[in-house]
């Protein structure tokens, strides 16, 4: 599976870790759904390849908000970011984020979690609330779609 993020923050780029900013959920997500057997650190982004977790994001610039770069900026890197994920025929993906969503399917997505109705490539396609720290409030949800994520694997909790 590939989890989508928008751009890296300013210390993801920095470090070279994915959802390194201490305020990204991303980590405890992971874990709290079943994909990983403790709680990883940034630092580890490249052992999740090992459970079989890609990281892939749709800008590769950093900003301190998703909001800086405008949908053309996000739209123009579309067909490139979609052919990279063709070839690496993942079995699902995971938008971590609505608006990544909108982006790629011009609509907002019919619910939270696995929408059957939507392909990228031939990966079925998941959608949860960004797992940012700047997106409060939907922890429930984002876990209720990383759960579902893990059971449509067939993963059980580590």
């Amino acid at each position: 599976m590939v989890f989508i993020g928008y751009n890296p923050s300013r210390l993801a780029w920095h470090t070279g870790h994915h959802y390194a900013n201490p305020g990204n959920r991303f980590y405890h997500l992971l874990h709290d759904a079943g994909f990983t057997p403790r709680r990883f650190a940034p630092a580890e982004c490249r052992d999740l390849l090992g459970l079989g977790i890609g990281l892939a994001d749709l800008l590769h610039t950093w900003s301190p908000r998703a909001d800086d770069f405008s949908h053309a900026e996000y739209r123009a890197v579309l067909p490139a970011f979609r052919a990279r994920l063709t070839r690496a025929a993942p079995r699902a993906v995971m938008l971590n984020g609505i608006g990544i969503y909108r982006l790629l399917f011009d609509r907002a997505p019919p619910r939270l979690g696995h929408d059957p109705g939507a392909r990228l490539g031939r990966a079925a396609v998941f959608v949860a609330p960004s797992s940012s720290g700047l997106a409060n409030g939907r922890t429930r949800e984002r876990l209720a779609a990383y759960r579902e994520l893990a059971g449509w694997l067939g993963r059980r909790a580590l």
